[in-house]
C-alpha cells in the first residue's frame, strides 16, 4: 500500500497581545506599604509649609523705643497702628512743651460723609483710592464749620482722627481735609479691636492718660469699651445747617481747668447737651 502523505501546517507564531497588559496582582502587604509611604510623605510635607506659614504670620519680638514724631506734613498720611501684628505699641508721648488733653475724633459722618458714584448734588472734593485694584471715586462733603472746629481744637487739644475707615480711603480725606497739618495722629481700621463683628475704638491703646481724653464719633459701638470718655455727635449727611460741631467747641473751650475729663462728660449728658454747659 502506497501510504497517503499527510501535509501538517506548521503552528503559527503567537500574535503579541495588542489588549491592555495584564496587571500582576501586588500584594496586599506591599500596597499598604505604599499608601502608607505616600500618605506619610505628605505628611511631611504639610508640616514644613505650615510651619513656614507660622514664621510669616509671627511678629518678631523686638523691644521699640518710643520716638517723638513730627505732626504730619500738609499732603502727607501719618499711620500709627495700635494694635496690628507689626507695631502693637501705643502713639508716642507728647513732649513736655505740648501735655495736651488728647481729643479723638471719628471721620465719617463726624466730620464729612462721602459717597462712591453716583455724586450727589453738592460736595466739596472728590478722592479716588484704589481698592482691591480697582479705582473707586468717594464724593466728600465737609460738615459745617469743620474748618474752623479743627482750627480752633488744635490750640488746646492734642487731635487724634481714629475712624474705622481703610486706610487707601481715608487717608486720602484727610490729607484733603488736613490743609493746616493740625491733626498729629492718624489710626485706621486696622487700629480698631474687632468685637462681635463690630469695629472698636480702644482708647487704652493710645498711651494716654484716660482722664485727659475724649472721644467724638456718632456710632456708639466704636466707644463701647469706655464710654465715660465719648461726647456723642448726631451722624452728618448733607445737612447745610448742621451746628454740631459750634456747639462742641462751646463744650471743649469750657472744659479748662477740669482735672478729670470724664467729669465734664457726665455733667454734659446729664444737662441734656445743652449749650455744652459743665
Amino acid at each position: 500500500m502506497v501510504s497517503k502523505a499527510i501535509r501538517k501546517t506548521p503552528p503559527k507564531p503567537n500574535k503579541p497581545h495588542r489588549g491592555r497588559p495584564r496587571r500582576r496582582n501586588k500584594s496586599p502587604t506591599k500596597t499598604v506599604a505604599a499608601v502608607s509611604s505616600l500618605i506619610h510623605s505628605c505628611h511631611r510635607r504639610l508640616i514644613k509649609i505650615f510651619s513656614k506659614l507660622a514664621r510669616i504670620a509671627t511678629p518678631h519680638k523686638k523691644i521699640h523705643n518710643y520716638q517723638v514724631l513730627p505732626k504730619t506734613p500738609a499732603g502727607g498720611a501719618t499711620r500709627r497702628c495700635l494694635f496690628s501684628a507689626a507695631a502693637n505699641r501705643p502713639l508716642p508721648p507728647q513732649t513736655s512743651q505740648e501735655e495736651k488733653p488728647t481729643i479723638v475724633l471719628d471721620l465719617d459722618e463726624t466730620l464729612v460723609h462721602s459717597k462712591p458714584d453716583p455724586p450727589p448734588e453738592r460736595y466739596d472734593f472728590v478722592v479716588r483710592p484704589v481698592i482691591d485694584g480697582v479705582k473707586v471715586d468717594f464724593y466728600v462733603s465737609k460738615r459745617p464749620y469743620v474748618d474752623e472746629f479743627l482750627d480752633i481744637l488744635s490750640k488746646k487739644f492734642e487731635i487724634v482722627v481714629f475712624t474705622a475707615g481703610i486706610e487707601e480711603y481715608a487717608s486720602l480725606v484727610l490729607s484733603r481735609l488736613d490743609r493746616k497739618s493740625v491733626i498729629s495722629h492718624r489710626l485706621y481700621r486696622d487700629s480698631c479691636r474687632e468685637i462681635e463683628g463690630k469695629f472698636v475704638k480702644d482708647l487704652r491703646g493710645l498711651g494716654r492718660d484716660l482722664k485727659r481724653v475724649f472721644i467724638v464719633d456718632d456710632n456708639p459701638n466704636s466707644y463701647v469699651l469706655q464710654p465715660e470718655n465719648a461726647v456723642p455727635i448726631s451722624p452728618f449727611v448733607d445737612d447745610v445747617r448742621d451746628g454740631e460741631l459750634r456747639r462742641l467747641v462751646v463744650f471743649f473751650e469750657g472744659c479748662d481747668g477740669v482735672e478729670d475729663l470724664r467729669d465734664a462728660v457726665k455733667v454734659y449728658l446729664s444737662d441734656g447737651n445743652e449749650q455744652g454747659k459743665l
